[in-house]
């Protein structure tokens, strides 16, 4: 009778603490343990931080910090934290939160477009990665790998095709460029490279013949026709005479810092620059801006036609006039000059 009173009160107890031992692991582990109202929220966990960083980021998420540092330190992610954009959604326990947080790193879209210098476009990919615009723009200028993959400081820019990719947070300066170079080979195809043989242009003139067609109209429609006037331009050996570059190399000068050049003026036509296509023949060292990829595909299909000049047409916003011989641009340029005071617009 005394074993049996024994053996009751071994198993009581061996009850009561299995009882509290799934308490505890239901609280620790299985239990719900989000503080916050939307149906989820993201944490970014950076390439060095430790696991007291990320777990200064997730104790305003959480009802209790110290049942999630229980389970951590058991599941080992402690001294495993993993960099990336993590997702943490309503009602997680614990353990659905340890498990997301070390495997289930969301890739985010990186958008860019209409970035003119690499500056810029360093400073935009900074605010949708992890990696910083200093040490993007030192990747970017990196003379070693610009060499190595035939750039230099005045096309580098050219590398960077404007488009919607698919990105980990905590991609680095270095994989991000390489990303864009296999976006770059990955564009300039076997039908591209054929068209280009085609016309008589390498794919860096390409790009910067698209930068100016870019930057005089940004309807895709026209875009193929201006691409026909400048080429009729290089095949006869007439100055390109692109205002863009006029401006392009006027922004280079202390002077037009911090301005917007609306008119462009015969003094600009003065400035000494390679980038000046009224001084110079041919095609400027690079490109002026970042061209849409319609702009570069309307240069290598460009429209078959006579017209030598183009001005833009005050009735029609955003488009041109086009003429085959300098008496009829004259009267459209004229045209477009006069809207232009009308308006105010003087420099």
């Amino acid at each position: 009778m005394y074993i049996k009173k024994i053996l009751l009160a071994i198993l009581v107890i061996g009850l009561i603490a299995a009882a509290f031992f799934a308490n505890f692991v239901y609280k620790a582990m299985l239990k719900p343990n989000t503080a916050f109202n939307n149906e989820d929220t993201y944490v970014y966990i950076a390439s060095n931080d430790t696991y007291e960083d990320v777990r200064n980021q997730l104790e305003p998420l959480l009802k209790d910090i110290d049942t999630f540092d229980d389970i951590a330190e058991q599941k080992k992610y402690t001294t495993n934290i993993r960099a990336g954009k993590y997702a943490i959604k309503k009602g997680m326990s614990n353990n659905d939160i340890i498990n997301s947080i070390r495997s289930n790193n969301l890739p985010i879209k990186v958008s860019f477009n209409n970035q003119s210098t690499l500056e810029k476009l360093a400073e935009r990919i900074s605010k949708e990665i992890e990696a910083d615009s200093i040490s993007l723009l030192n990747a970017m200028k990196d003379e070693a790998f610009l060499t190595k993959n035939n750039f230099n400081k005045a096309t580098a820019l050219g590398m960077y095709l404007p488009n919607s990719y698919e990105f980990f947070w905590n991609t680095s300066a270095e994989k991000f460029r390489a990303r864009m170079l296999k976006e770059y080979k990955r564009f300039w195809n076997e039908k591209r490279i054929e068209k280009a043989r085609n016309i008589g242009l390498s794919e860096d003139q390409v790009i910067a013949l698209a930068s100016i067609v870019y930057e005089e109209s940004k309807e895709a429609s026209e875009q193929p026709r201006i691409a026909g006037v400048y080429m009729n331009r290089l095949r006869i050996g007439m100055p390109l005479q692109a205002d863009p570059t006029l401006k392009f190399a006027a922004y280079q000068l202390p002077e037009y810092q911090n301005t917007v050049i609306k008119r462009v003026l015969n003094v600009h036509k003065d400035i000494e620059s390679p980038y000046n296509t009224y001084k110079n023949l041919g095609l400027p060292p690079g490109l002026i801006a970042m061209p849409d990829i319609s702009a570069i595909d309307a240069v290598l299909s460009y429209e078959k036609h006579k017209y030598l000049y183009f001005a833009a047409d005050a009735k029609h916003f955003g488009f041109h006039k086009f003429a085959k011989t300098l008496t009829q641009h004259n009267v459209n340029a004229r045209a477009y000059q006069r809207y232009l005071s009308s308006q105010g617009i003087n420099r």
